[in-house]
């Protein structure tokens, strides 16, 4: 946190306080990934994103991204659409407008499109880079102000392979990187996952905490059956077993007793969301994502829903890179509690990364950067290299 005389400082030193966005610009990315990231709906070798340059009238450039994973199945946003809509929409509403004025921004975007939360995430991201940098504060102190520097932070096992699962998790735990795995499933049957996931439990326990994630495969009768099965393995949370519509099976679920907390996320998009989710009882914790709350603004606004009704606060992620990855964490920084970590392994699981220092790992936390802004800077050689021709 500054003290007031730096914050003063801070804002005498700025190259000038003229902030109107200027130019708007979006490229469209794919990233190998170091293996194969396997849903119950999709599975993806390379990671997507669409990166926002949002250049302010003094010169400072400030930079968002847009997240998918395997095109529009996780929700109904493509890094086709994304950058389309953003180019032809949503940066037309912000040109020549004042960059610190958040709100309004959002205000003027939602006027421009209904929902396309991903591209309005990117585009806020943007904008609260640039005024950082223009200013001299990270963008956790535009937000509040930090409360925390570094983050417990899981890896997802998603190969579906057991054995290649383990090896992988004994090289986390070995290395300090991990000790919080979360596994996906649903890709196979509840059986097939129940055995992999006996194998794992075995595995690894008294060294390391799992998490499950079905997204959303199950009906309501498997999940009767299977939640307790995991319940017996040590599963701590379990995440979006039931489909996003299903609400009030999530409750009732909860309310039968004998299973793991359970974890929202695909059914939590907007602070409406949220307050059904806790009015029908239906999550232990909920599951924090620029790409579902439309920006830093709309993440805190869930959040705060969430702290009302009691609800846990996790960090999910879209296996951001470097540059999604450090907004989540600067949104996260001032959140008062962080129950269950986050999982902003994204960088790590790509075969290279979009800027010029990735964030940093070790001691089983994932590090916020240093500096104004966001504390990361883009490469440019990198981002043509990575650039969709």
């Amino acid at each position: 946190m500054l003290a007031k005389n730096q914050l003063h400082d801070a804002v005498r030193h700025a190259p000038t306080r003229d902030l109107a966005v200027a130019e708007i610009r979006t490229t469209i990315v794919d990233v190998p990934t170091v293996r194969k990231h396997k849903l119950s709906q999709t599975s993806v070798t390379a990671q997507s994103y669409v990166i926002v340059q949002v250049r302010l009238a003094n010169g400072v450039e400030g930079i968002g991204e847009a997240a998918t994973l395997g095109g529009p199945r996780w929700s109904e946003e493509s890094v086709e659409g994304i950058k389309a809509t953003i180019d032809t929409y949503l940066a037309p509403a912000l040109l020549g407008q004042a960059a610190d004025r958040f709100v309004t921004a959002g205000e003027r975007l939602d006027a421009a499109a209904k929902r396309n939360n991903a591209a309005k995430a990117a585009l806020e991201t943007a904008l609260f880079d640039a005024v950082g940098q223009s200013l001299g504060l990270p963008v956790a102190a535009l937000l509040g102000g930090a409360v925390r520097t570094s983050f417990p932070v899981l890896w997802t096992l998603a190969s579906g392979d057991p054995d290649q699962e383990i090896a992988e998790a004994e090289g986390k735990l070995a290395a300090r990187l991990h000790r919080t795995f979360k596994i996906k499933i649903g890709a196979q049957s509840p059986e097939a996952d129940l055995a992999r996931l006996t194998r794992l439990s075995k595995a690894l326990a008294d060294r390391a905490t799992l998490i499950v994630d079905a997204n959303q495969a199950w009906d309501e009768t498997t999940a009767r059956r299977c939640l307790p099965r995991l319940a017996g393995l040590g599963i701590a949370l379990v995440e979006q077993p039931l489909p996003a519509w299903n609400v009030a099976g999530m409750g009732r679920l909860r309310a039968q007793g004998g299973m793991p907390p359970l974890l929202a996320d695909e059914c939590v998009f907007t602070p409406h969301d949220m307050l059904a989710v806790a009015e029908a009882a239906a999550a232990d914790a909920v599951s924090l994502k620029l790409v579902k709350h439309g920006g830093l603004v709309g993440l805190r606004k869930v959040a705060a829903v969430a702290e009302a009704a009691g609800i846990g606060l996790y960090g999910g992620c879209l296996l951001e890179s470097s540059v999604g990855a450090a907004a989540h964490l600067h949104a996260f920084a001032g959140l008062r509690e962080l129950a269950w970590g986050c999982e902003h392994f994204g960088p790590q699981i790509l075969t290279g990364d979009l800027v010029t220092e990735p964030l940093r790992f070790h001691d089983f936390a994932v590090h916020l950067p240093d500096g104004p802004g966001l504390g990361v800077t883009l490469d440019p050689d990198k981002l043509r290299h990575y650039a969709r021709s």
